[in-house]
C-alpha cells in the first residue's frame, strides 16, 4: 500500500519507516510545525530514534537550538549532517551521536495551508557517501514530499488549525485588502459597497478565525495561507 493511501497519522509514519529503511536509514523522524498560535507554535513529532534520546531531546528543549531545526525552518534544501553543521551545538551532537544518530539527512517542505514539516533520516554508522547521494537522494527528496503531504493532511485531521467554517470569497477579498493596510472605507470604495457591508464581512471573519479583532483575522489568515 503506498504512503498517501494511508489514514491516521501513525499508520502514515509506519510507511515512512519502511520507505526510509528501504533507502537505507533505520531511524527517521518528522516534525510539523503548525501555523497557530503564533506566540507559541506547536510542533507536532514522530520519530523511532532510540526513546531515550527522544526523551533527552524533549528535556533539554534541544529543538530551540538544534541547527538542523533552524536550517529546516528557513530553507527547504536536503541538508547532510556534519561537524561543521553542529559546530554551535557540541553538547546536543555529542548526545546524538552517543544515542546512536551519528549519520544523517534532512530536508523541509512547506504547504500551501502554512503547514511546515521535516523529514530526518539516520543510521548509526556507514558516512553518506556522494555516491549514495548521487544515486538516492532523488529518491530521498521524493520521500519528504509524500510523507509531508501525507503526514500533514492527517495531523491537520486531528489537530486542524483551520477554521471550522470556510470563509467566503468576499471574506477573503476584504482580508486582503485590509492585509494591504485599507481601512474599511477604503476597502468599501474600492469594493463598490457599503462600509457596513465591509464591516459584516470582517465580523463574520474575525468569527470564523476564532480571532480578537480584524488585525488578528488577517494575521491567522495569512499564516494558514488563506490569503493567496
Amino acid at each position: 500500500m503506498e504512503i498517501d493511501e494511508v489514514s491516521g497519522a501513525r499508520e502514515v509514519f509506519k510507511r515512512v519507516e519502511q520507505a526510509a529503511r528501504v533507502l537505507g536509514f533505520d531511524m527517521c523522524g518528522y516534525g510539523m510545525r503548525m501555523p497557530l498560535p503564533l506566540s507559541k507554535p506547536k510542533t507536532i513529532i514522530f520519530s523511532n530514534f532510540p526513546p531515550a534520546w527522544q526523551a533527552r531531546y524533549h528535556e533539554a528543549n534541544y529543538v530551540s537550538i538544534d541547527p538542523t531545526v533552524a536550517h529546516g525552518r528557513r530553507t527547504a534544501v536536503p541538508l547532510v549532517w556534519t561537524d561543521d553543521v553542529f559546530a554551535g551545538t557540541p553538547a546536543l551532537w555529542e548526545e546524538a551521536r552517543a544515542a546512536g544518530l551519528r549519520v544523517g539527512w534532512c530536508q523541509s517542505c512547506f504547504g500551501a495551508n502554512g503547514v511546515g514539516g521535516m523529514l530526518s533520516m539516520a543510521r548509526s554508522s556507514s558516512p553518506l557517501s556522494r555516491i549514495e547521494l548521487e544515486s538516492s537522494e532523488l529518491k530521498m527528496r521524493s520521500l519528504v514530499c509524500v510523507a509531508h503531504a501525507a503526514l500533514s493532511r492527517a495531523i491537520c485531521a486531528e489537530f486542524p488549525a483551520a477554521p471550522t467554517h470556510k470563509l467566503t470569497g468576499r471574506e477573503v477579498e476584504i482580508l486582503k485588502w485590509a492585509a494591504d493596510g485599507k481601512t474599511a472605507c477604503d476597502i468599501a470604495s474600492i469594493l463598490l459597497v457599503s462600509v457596513d457591508t465591509v464591516n459584516f464581512h470582517i465580523k463574520n471573519a474575525v468569527r470564523k478565525l476564532n480571532a480578537t479583532n480584524k488585525t488578528g483575522a488577517v494575521v491567522r489568515a495569512a499564516m494558514l495561507g488563506l490569503l493567496h
